[in-house]
């Protein structure tokens, strides 16, 4: 089968396609064709060695968690699957998903949105997942909760923002100038142009800011947050002085794979409460160009590689 590997950290040009052996299934698990995978910012990371201190990779390496594609074969002690389904997955920081094939394990797998081709199913995975947790799970948003989500137009926002419109939450979102008219279209309540304006100037009393930055903009949310709230951070873990200082709780949350979240999410999907956003597809040896993209740090919604 083809694949994109790694053989070494470094940028785009260490991305190669190579033909390599197709996995089999073992216990518990099921092998996808992959028609679709889509690219995350953490892919992009790996690749250039900045989180090996926590997540080191082992030469040659796959990346790519997110897939979209068909059930070619189940390993034993599967139940929830045969071949010809159609499925999507978060395969998790172990990757694999630039290729061909794919092995995972049954519990991380889940039914394909009906209403969704597999381009546009590969952009839910993680993005959705790490919104779904962090909103639902972590900071326990409830409906009339007001909720600050940073990058509101990015891979995890996007969904974040139509989640919690989708549980009743009123929802105020940050994005550049080019991404204003964007935000109104996914539902937000409020829109705060951050090259315009300070968030924390126009945004109080929030019961919980998410934030996919870091930095400078976590720093200046614990202003925007009221008593009792709270902060959840997908990207660094927040000054827990700060915390103290303005009275709320603040955690950093990674995510992991769940097929029961993608159920979730899938049923919101075919209900039309919420569309996925891929802005570029390109083909499986265009990964090197994907990257470039990513890193460029300006994307709306998703880059997706389409394999099949």
């Amino acid at each position: 089968m083809k694949a994109m590997r790694i053989h070494q950290y470094g940028g785009p040009e260490v991305l190669a396609q190579v033909e390599m052996q197709r996995p089999a299934p073992g216990v518990n698990e099921v092998l996808i064709k992959v028609h679709a995978a889509s690219v995350n910012p953490f892919d992009w990371k790996a690749r250039a060695g900045y989180v090996k201190e926590f997540f080191p990779l082992t030469f040659p390496a796959t990346l790519g968690s997110d897939v979209s594609g068909t059930v070619e074969e189940v390993g034993p002690g599967v139940a929830r699957f045969k071949r010809g389904d159609e499925v999507y997955a978060s395969l998790g920081l172990e990757g694999g998903g630039y290729a061909e094939y794919a092995v995972a394990k049954e519990a991380i797998v889940a039914e394909k949105p009906g209403t969704l081709d597999h381009v546009q199913a590969a952009a839910v995975p993680t993005g959705g997942i790490t919104a779904w947790q962090a909103l639902f799970e972590v900071a326990q948003l409830r409906a009339g909760q007001k909720v600050l989500i940073h990058a509101a137009a990015g891979g995890v926002g996007n969904f974040a923002v139509q989640f919690a419109k989708a549980k009743g939450a009123y929802v105020i979102g940050t994005a550049s100038s080019r991404n204003q008219a964007f935000l109104v279209e996914l539902g937000v309540d409020k829109a705060v142009d951050y090259q315009k304006t300070r968030f924390e100037d126009v945004v109080h009393e929030a019961d919980v800011v998410l934030d996919t930055i870091g930095g400078d903009t976590q720093e200046r949310s614990f202003k925007a947050l009221k008593k009792g709230g709270i902060l959840v951070s997908i990207v660094q873990p927040p000054s827990q002085e700060l915390a103290t200082k303005y009275g709320v709780r603040a955690l950093f949350y990674g995510g992991h794979p769940s097929s029961s979240n993608l159920a979730e999410i899938a049923k919101l999907i075919d209900a039309g409460k919420v569309k996925t956003v891929v802005e570029t597809v390109l083909p499986l040896e265009e990964a090197p160009r994907a990257h470039e993209l990513s890193q460029s740090g300006h994307v709306r919604g998703k880059i997706v590689l389409k394999v099949a």
